[in-house]
C-alpha cells in the first residue's frame, strides 16, 4: 500500500498514531531519527505525534531529540505516582501514557540507517486487518561491516528459548528487536517486564491472550545498531531466560533481581544485579484510566 492509500485508510478507521522512541545515552542518532519521522510521516498526516522518553540520559539525547521536534518526556515525570522502576520495559510502560495515539509504534534509538517507511510498513498491518494487535519488525542485523551476524542475544538465547518452549513463535524473526506496533488496547492490559525481557514477555503474553494470528511481521531489510561487547550481554541474556521461564511455568523468583556471577582467574566472584521485575497491566492504574478513557 502506498503511503497515500495508508493515510486514507489511517482517517477512514479513525485511528491516531504515535511514535515513540523510549532512549537514554542516544544523543548522537535520536534526532536524525525524529527528524525523518516528522518530515516523511507527520507532515504526510499518518504519523500524529513523535514522542522520546528520556530515560535518565547523561547526554544531550533530550535536547537534540527537541530540537527535531520531538516532544520529550522525562522517565521520572511520567506516573510518579507508581512508583520508581528502571530499564527500558519501563520505559516503554510509561509511554503507553505519555503517548495519545490508539496505535503506538516504538523504534530504537540507536538506530544508523532510519527510513520512515518502516513506520509505515510497521502500522500498516494494524490499519488494515482489525485482529492484528502487535507487528514485529523482521531484518537482518549487521555486524562490524558484515551484513549478518548481529544479533546474538537472539541467536543464542532467545531462538533456543523460543524452539524448547514456545515452538509456535519459532517463525518471529526478530523477537527480540526494539521495533513494533501494537494497539493500545491490548497494550494496557498486558504486563511489562521492566528490564531487558521486555520485547519477549510481550511477544509471549499477546500470542497467549490474543492467539498468534494476532501477530504479524514486516520486513525492515537490514538493520545497523549499536552492537555491545559481549561481557555486556551476559545480563541482557539472564532477563531473557528469566522472563522466558516464569512465563512457561517453569520457575518463579521471588526479588526484583536476580544475580549474575562473575569469576576471574583467581577464582573472586562477583555479582550484577539484574533486573527482572514487572510493571502491571497499565489500565489498573487510576491516573492512567483517567487520561485514557476507554
Amino acid at each position: 500500500m502506498n503511503l497515500a492509500d495508508l493515510v486514507a485508510a489511517k482517517r477512514a478507521g479513525g485511528h491516531s498514531i504515535s511514535v515513540c522512541l523510549p532512549a537514554r545515552n542516544e544523543a548522537s542518532t535520536v534526532a536524525a531519527i525524529v527528524t525523518e519521522v516528522r518530515t516523511g510521516l507527520v507532515t504526510a498526516g499518518l504519523v500524529d505525534e513523535v514522542v522520546v522518553i528520556d530515560d535518565g540520559s547523561t547526554d544531550d539525547t533530550a535536547g537534540a531529540a527537541r530540537r527535531a521536534g520531538a516532544r520529550v518526556e522525562a522517565e521520572a515525570d511520567v506516573l510518579p505516582e507508581a512508583g520508581t522502576g528502571s530499564g527500558k520495559g519501563n520505559a516503554l510502560w510509561k509511554s503507553l501514557h505519555a503517548c495519545n495515539g490508539d496505535l503506538l509504534c516504538w523504534l530504537d534509538a540507536d538506530l544508523r540507517n532510519f527510513r520512515a517507511d518502516s513506520v509505515a510498513r510497521l502500522v500498516e498491518p494494524l490499519v488494515v486487518d482489525p485482529d492484528i494487535v502487535l507487528v514485529k519488525a523482521g531484518y537482518a542485523r549487521s555486524f562490524e561491516g558484515a551484513p549478518t551476524g548481529g544479533g546474538r542475544v537472539t541467536e543464542l538465547v532467545a531462538r533456543p528459548l523460543l524452539s524448547l518452549l514456545f515452538p509456535k513463535l519459532a517463525d518471529i524473526v526478530q523477537p527480540l528487536g526494539g521495533e513494533y506496533a501494537g494497539r493500545r488496547d491490548a497494550l494496557e492490559v498486558l504486563p511489562f517486564v521492566e528490564g531487558w525481557g521486555v520485547e519477549l514477555g510481550l511477544l509471549v503474553d499477546v500470542v497467549e491472550r490474543f492467539g498468534r494470528d494476532a501477530v504479524a511481521q514486516a520486513d525492515l531489510g537490514t538493520r545497523e545498531h549499536r552492537n555491545r561487547p559481549v561481557n555486556e550481554l551476559a545480563a541482557q541474556s539472564l532477563a531473557i531466560m528469566a522472563t522466558a521461564l516464569r512465563r512457561a511455568g517453569l520457575m518463579q523468583f521471588d526479588g526484583p533481581t536476580l544475580e549474575l556471577l562473575r569469576a576471574d582467574l583467581a577464582g573472586n566472584v562477583e555479582a550484577e544485579l539484574v533486573e527482572i521485575r514487572e510493571r502491571p497491566p497499565i489500565s489498573t492504574l487510576p491516573a492512567y484510566r483517567a487520561a485514557h478513557p476507554s
